[in-house]
């Protein structure tokens, strides 16, 4: 879509006006800051099958809810007491 938007240039859309040139300096300098961000290591850790298969249920993005689940339990000595 956007790339054939790219070939009517002059056609304007009231709903989503121009983005003016600070705007856009704007939204570069925001991208510049996340991608300046240090992104989340990547690990290899093995899991039962049956676990695997009930994230992956969840849908697109279950890596991250993994994760956050991984987070929480560290997080939570309690928790992780009772699996140890």
């Amino acid at each position: 879509m956007a790339r054939e938007s790219r070939k009517h240039p002059d056609e304007y859309d009231p709903d989503c006006p121009p983005s003016s040139p600070q705007a856009l300096a704007e939204f570069a300098a925001l991208a510049r800051e996340i991608r300046k961000r240090k992104p989340s290591p990547v690990v290899s850790i093995r899991l039962k099958p049956e676990a695997l298969e009930k994230y992956k249920a969840l849908g697109k993005g279950y890596t991250g809810t993994m994760g956050d689940v991984l987070n929480y339990v560290a997080n939570n000595p309690e928790i992780l007491a009772k699996v140890l």
